[in-house]
């Protein structure tokens, strides 16, 4: 968001609990506290470079309408470096997607966080061993009325779910991009 003047924005102050990866295994956000802080990827490097869990940080960015997350512009370490989103191609730095090797991955496990793209679009949840789970975006076009009726609740803190689907895993975390998901529901035991 190369255009905005980060100065103008409000500013979220907070500790750096976890990053947040792509299904290509690259930094797109991190949490603060129970924020989601989504940035682009091709700050990934950058934020590798300067920004550790357990760190404080500040961030200014835009808040879309319909999610409690911040689509970030600029991210204040402590130490006082700036790291702003100028675009992904500034000063002719180019950004393509790494080739990664996914391997069929499942998880199961409680959504803590619900995870959304950088106009609060859903795109996935965040599971409490650490895992993210994303939806492709082209998943999430076809199967619009699906995802508003049953995915919403699926990806909702607190939902139990097991998801399926290629993954990576890296020295930053886990994200599988989900092929299938089910809802875990306790059933009773007779005796």
């Amino acid at each position: 968001m190369h255009w905005i003047d980060p100065a103008s924005l409000p500013e979220t102050r907070g500790k750096v609990t976890r990053f947040l990866l792509n299904p290509h295994g690259e930094l797109d956000g991190l949490v603060l506290g129970a924020r989601q802080v989504h940035f682009p990827p091709h700050l990934s490097k950058q934020l590798a470079r300067h920004v550790a869990p357990g760190d404080a940080v500040r961030v200014r960015g835009v808040k879309p309408r319909n999610a409690d997350m911040i689509a970030a512009v600029s991210l204040t370490t402590t130490s006082g470096v700036l790291i702003l989103d100028e675009g992904p191609h500034h000063e002719g730095e180019k950004h393509g997607k790494p080739p990664v090797e996914r391997k069929p991955m499942e998880a199961s496990g409680e959504v803590v966080l619900s995870l959304f793209g950088p106009k609060g679009e859903l795109r996935g949840a965040l599971l409490d061993d650490g895992t993210s789970l994303r939806m492709p975006t082209h998943a999430a076009a076809e199967l619009a009325e699906y995802l508003a009726k049953y995915l919403a609740k699926y990806l909702a803190p607190g939902a139990h779910v097991q998801a399926w689907g290629p993954g990576i895993k890296n020295r930053h975390g886990r994200t599988i991009e989900v092929d299938e998901i089910a809802e875990l529901v306790d059933t009773p035991v007779t005796a």
